[in-house]
């Protein structure tokens, strides 16, 4: 495996993408914008607060490849730059991080969105393993319960053990780890709250303007300057080979591509992940 993911680094640059910068930037607000991904904060243990929009995410405003190259990006500085920046404030090795999943707006529309998300869980199986140490489930609907229930008897043990799914917004059970301050934006009401980015001003760590994507994307342009000093910077996706699923990932995104469709009534969803376009530019 682990030859695997060096010979895998190698082909796809991998250690340069960090210089890769996606441009213009408007097209980078647009991917931020549908794909919900950001640092609240630190755990009491310092461990980086990650939180996805999972429901909310919609992964329609750019093709695949913009989406896993942030996607890889966002891996990449948290392993260069965050664990090791929380590793010296904190005086100690960290090595890991949580990820707190949002689940608002989870509706039968996101079938056709799990091709896309089984190649990027299938990046972070394969090349970033046992880089998460708990999944916080929070403000899951009917929905999600329904795909949970016969998901997990498909996940190791070892996975199983990892998620937690917690009542409305999760907030006095995320308290007991992390402060107020790093909870997640969508986590500060009572009972169960929506990460939808237009609220939350400031606090929300979704948006591109929020402190966490401003310092990736200056950090992403300073590195690309300094290896092309001269050159302007060329607009385009940096390709990265899309793997094929394990044979895991596979079945559980067939049963929950099956669990969904039983919810369907006519909503003109496809009837299959088969025909699903994912290289359109």
């Amino acid at each position: 495996m682990l030859l695997d993911c060096l010979k895998w680094r190698v082909q796809n640059e991998i250690d340069i993408i960090l210089s890769k910068p996606i441009i213009p930037d408007d097209l980078y607000r647009a991917v931020r914008d549908s794909q919900f991904i950001g640092l609240s904060g630190y755990s009491k243990e310092g461990l980086p607060v990650y939180a996805i929009g999972v429901g909310l995410s919609t992964f329609d405003k750019a093709s695949v490849h913009y989406y896993v190259q942030s996607h890889i990006q966002i891996n990449e500085y948290r392993d260069r730059v965050i664990l090791p920046s929380a590793s010296k404030r904190y005086g100690r090795p960290i090595t890991t991080c949580l990820k707190v999943l949002d689940m608002s707006g989870l509706r039968l529309s996101a079938l056709s969105q799990i091709k896309l998300l089984t190649i990027i869980s299938t990046v972070d199986d394969l090349n970033y393993p046992e880089k998460t140490n708990t999944y916080y489930i929070v403000n899951a609907p009917y929905v999600f319960s329904a795909c949970w229930k016969v998901v997990k008897p498909l996940l190791q043990e070892r996975t199983r053990k990892k998620v937690q799914v917690l009542p409305g917004c999760g907030r006095d059970d995320l308290l007991k780890i992390m402060d107020y301050s790093s909870l997640p934006h969508f986590c500060k009401g009572e009972g169960s709250g929506s990460g939808r980015h237009t609220s939350y001003g400031p606090e929300n760590c979704y948006s591109l303007d929020h402190p966490f994507h401003q310092q990736l994307y200056s950090y992403i342009k300073e590195q690309s300057q300094r290896r092309q000093p001269i050159q302007p910077i060329k607009q385009g996706s940096f390709h990265v080979a899309l793997p094929e699923a394990a044979a895991e990932g596979t079945e559980i995104a067939k049963t929950i591509e099956s669990e969904l469709q039983k919810f369907d009534n006519g909503s003109g969803m496809p009837d299959s992940l088969d025909g699903l376009k994912i290289n359109g530019e």
